[in-house]
């Protein structure tokens, strides 16, 4: 068996306003979406910069609850792009809510993290210098010996 992709699949609690957000702040283009008759989103599929994100809306009835319903995430979704300092930026300003400010990272990115409006964690990075994994172990003990 193969794996052809992965995606990720966001439950929101309002996945119209989800979808807003995340074409503002982050410049997804919304590709389509199937609309409930009780007016919930059941799946939207935005791209952001060629890879999919899916989402739907919440569905209790089906086990599906959201980020802020479950009080948090366990899940960090990563960005790469051009201008980490820059996209964090606009983030906040279209409502994320900064958890860590942009800084350069041991493994060669600079990058920061923000909360966006509906609980999902997105971590913002782009490179600053190629880092072979032995070199980031090095620095990663090296970090952790303090």
């Amino acid at each position: 068996m193969k794996v052809h992709e992965v995606f990720a699949y966001l439950s929101v609690h309002d996945a119209a306003a989800a979808v807003d957000f995340y074409v503002k702040a982050f410049g997804a283009k919304e590709r389509f979406r199937l609309n409930g008759p009780d007016g919930r989103i059941g799946h939207a599929e935005l791209d952001l910069g060629g890879t999919v994100v899916m989402l739907a809306d919440e569905y209790p009835e089906y086990n599906l609850r959201s980020a802020k319903t479950l009080g948090g995430t366990a899940v960090t979704i990563h960005l790469h792009v051009d201008d980490a300092d820059a996209l964090i930026d606009h983030a906040v300003k279209c409502g994320a809510t900064l958890e860590m400010e942009p800084q350069d990272h041991f493994y060669g990115e600079r990058g920061g993290s923000v909360y966006d409006p509906f609980g999902h964690r997105w971590l913002i990075g782009h490179t600053i210098e190629k880092v072979e994994p032995e070199e980031m172990q090095r620095r990663w003990d090296a970090m952790s010996q303090g």
